[in-house]
């Protein structure tokens, strides 16, 4: 079996439940996607290659200069485009963590120092981290909660490593693309400084994976202009920015997504356990856990796909990631799992 790169790749296989893409279960909200149908004959022109009105919107909605906010056609495009721009010498990130870290840091030709995550410690970051970051660092890069543990960066320590970055000169990437569905979470714009760029994006929240849109915030308008120079010119296409602007106005549909997701992970882990599995503790959308058992290709009898997790730098084999989907998939997959394992 071919484990792939990355989740939701269900082009070659015939799957009627997908839990290895993280994505919002009550899906795009009707509000989006009445402003597509509508904008429809606006497809014809050229995107607006700087995405004014959706960053003057963004800027409203964040508290924050739209001078200083950049678009990109997804959160991984953007990934590259920051990379690219900085040109890291030598850059610190977590594994496991997001693949595409890696992958635009070695294309810049960039060499890597990897943080282990500890497993004894439920792969949550630990305040050694600092030891990694002195000036022979130009980049850092964390993500909060983590791909693929679910873990947040605990708010003192997120404090304490943002101070760190800016004395150190350490440029310090914060992907945040998961942190609507964490309850009660800090993130890095409280600590905001010339060095810190946060990573966000519309693809998990609002379930907009096929529209690719993400957007970054920089504490530097400097180094924000020197990304907004790189990549294709018109990098974010018109459906996309629409769909942005709609959505940004779906303030309840993000309140009743955490809330959604708070209780049907807490309903997963607790019946991973209870099956015997081994579950490490999330604050997203998503579970990590690890079985003995060939999981992934026994589910694939039952029509259910999920993340096999092996190729993340960091990880072994029996280690697998699984969605948080809505309570009926959710119970669908904790039968099927209890068929898997009981014959």
């Amino acid at each position: 079996m071919i484990i792939a790169e990355h989740g939701g790749d269900t082009f070659d296989l015939d799957i009627l439940y997908d839990f290895s893409a993280n994505l919002n279960p009550l899906g795009m909200p009707q509000g989006v996607k009445n402003a597509l149908e509508n904008s429809v004959s606006a497809w014809e022109k050229y995107p607006d290659p700087y995405c004014r009105r959706l960053t003057k919107k963004l800027s409203e909605h964040e508290n924050f200069p739209a001078e200083n906010i950049v678009c990109g056609n997804g959160a991984a495009d953007l990934i590259f485009r920051i990379v690219q721009a900085a040109k890291p010498k030598k850059a610190v990130i977590c594994a496991p963590s997001f693949g595409e870290y890696a992958k635009a840091l070695e294309q810049c030709g960039c060499e890597i120092s990897a943080y282990p995550l500890s497993e004894e410690k439920g792969f949550a970051l630990d305040s050694d981290i600092n030891a990694f970051l002195d000036k022979s660092v130009d980049m850092l890069i964390l993500c909060t909660p983590n791909n693929p543990t679910g873990q947040t960066v605990e708010s003192g320590l997120l404090r304490d490593i943002c101070r760190k970055c800016e004395e150190e000169n350490i440029i310090f990437l914060c992907d945040e693309c998961f942190i609507d569905f964490a309850v009660n979470v800090t993130g890095a714009e409280r600590y905001m400084n010339k060095n810190i760029v946060i990573l966000k994006a519309f693809t998990k929240i609002y379930a907009m994976a096929g529209l690719r849109l993400g957007y970054a915030l920089f504490g530097d308008g400097a180094f924000a202009e020197m990304v907004r120079g790189t990549g294709q010119f018109w990098s974010v296409s018109a459906p996309a920015q629409t769909a942005g602007e709609a959505a940004l106005d779906e303030k309840e549909y993000i309140t009743k997504a955490a809330e959604l997701i708070k209780n049907e992970r807490e309903y997963l882990s607790e019946n991973l356990l209870r099956l015997g599995f081994k579950v490490y503790p999330s604050e997203a959308n998503f579970i990590l856990f690890y079985s003995g058992l060939p999981i992934d290709k026994m589910l694939l009898r039952e029509n259910i796909l999920i993340r096999n997790c092996e190729n993340f730098s960091g990880l072994s084999r029996g280690f697998f990631r699984i969605a948080v989907r809505s309570h009926e998939e959710n119970t669908t997959l904790i039968a099927a799992l209890g068929r898997c394992l009981n014959g």
